[in-house]
């Protein structure tokens, strides 16, 4: 298994499934079975259904306009343009799209047969039933990917603490760590990997509600934004403040306090109580002081943000599990 993967493995043992069964039906072209599931083995489980459905309603559209058209106009190249040409666009309008070259495929053996007799159309009928039915019991099983998710969200959480320890630190020091450049492009990787396989995840699963992984990497993706907003803001701070130092003050208690399950409750309360001491503050006296308050300010709403897309995941999360409960 280092070597081949399970979906080829499961594409090879499914073909051959396929074409030994249409075998021993006594079926015509039985490797049109073998390639059907070639073609329908997919990588996860409700996208195998959704091609399953669309390439057996291609296979009735198909088998129907061929036969009128073989029927009135022949049985010649011409005609199976002419069959190209009404086919493609109705299949397309029905949303059929992942059925037209499989199912013309199958038109072109009542082509060569020149004939649209009852057993024929039967035998293609099998055909595909006999490959997309392989490739949907090939797709029954599909591995867990769930420790790896758990992994990308452990180091996304890392990289997320990393990010706002430095972010803390060039708020104190009025300047930028070189090494940011590569936290943000390793956080924005991970994260995007974890997506891909939470939503892998969430499609393999069919009578049960897997989308955990997917909103949480979806709320991630959203702080990840956040994150680079207020990244912004150091290109503009010049002098530390009494006010930077709170704020970074803030910042790292909010890197310590990144988790999975923390709901930003009590980080919200703290922030706000935070803002209600700016405002009771000595005002700017200069304009250099001035805007680099605002900026201050600008970068604790986007701090706000942040706790706030958490928080409203936790709260969703809750609701929902309330909801199941009745």
């Amino acid at each position: 298994m280092k070597f081949i993967g399970y979906r080829t493995l499961k594409t090879a043992i499914g073909a051959a499934i396929a074409m030994i069964l249409a075998a021993s039906f006594g079926l015509k072209y039985g490797t049109a079975a073998g390639v059907i599931v070639i073609l329908s083995v997919q990588s996860t489980k409700r996208q195998s259904i959704r091609v399953a459905i669309q390439r057996m309603g291609a296979c009735v559209l198909a088998l129907f306009l061929s036969s009128v058209l073989f029927n009135f106009l022949g049985y010649n190249a011409y005609v199976f343009g002419l069959f190209l040409l009404m086919f493609i666009p109705s299949a397309a309008r029905f949303r059929f799209n992942e059925g037209i070259v499989v199912s013309s495929v199958l038109v072109t053996h009542l082509l060569v047969e020149k004939s649209t007799e009852v057993s024929l159309i039967v035998n293609e009928l099998l055909l595909m039933i006999i490959g997309i039915g392989v490739a949907l019991i090939m797709n029954l099983y599909m591995p867990s990917i769930d420790k790896k998710i758990k992994t990308n969200q452990a180091e996304i959480e890392d990289l997320i603490r990393d990010v706002l320890k430095h972010m803390s630190e060039a708020l104190r020091l009025s300047a930028v760590s070189l090494k940011e450049d590569e936290l943000f492009r390793s956080l924005e990787s991970k994260i995007k990997k974890g997506r891909e396989r939470a939503y892998k995840s969430l499609n393999n699963s069919l009578f049960s509600d897997n989308s955990y992984y997917a909103k949480y990497m979806d709320m991630r993706y959203q702080q990840l934004k956040t994150l680079k907003n207020m990244r912004k803001h150091f290109e503009k701070f010049s002098i530390t403040y009494k006010q930077t130092e709170m704020i970074a003050g803030f910042t790292l208690r909010l890197s310590n306090s990144i988790h999975e399950y923390n709901t930003a409750e009590g980080l919200l309360k703290g922030l706000q109580e935070l803002k209600d001491s700016f405002k009771a503050m000595e005002l700017p006296k200069t304009r250099e002081e001035f805007e680099n308050r605002a900026m201050l300010y600008q970068f604790l709403n986007d701090l706000e943000q942040f706790l706030q897309i958490k928080n409203d995941f936790k709260k969703n999360l809750d609701e929902e599990r309330h909801l199941d409960v009745f």
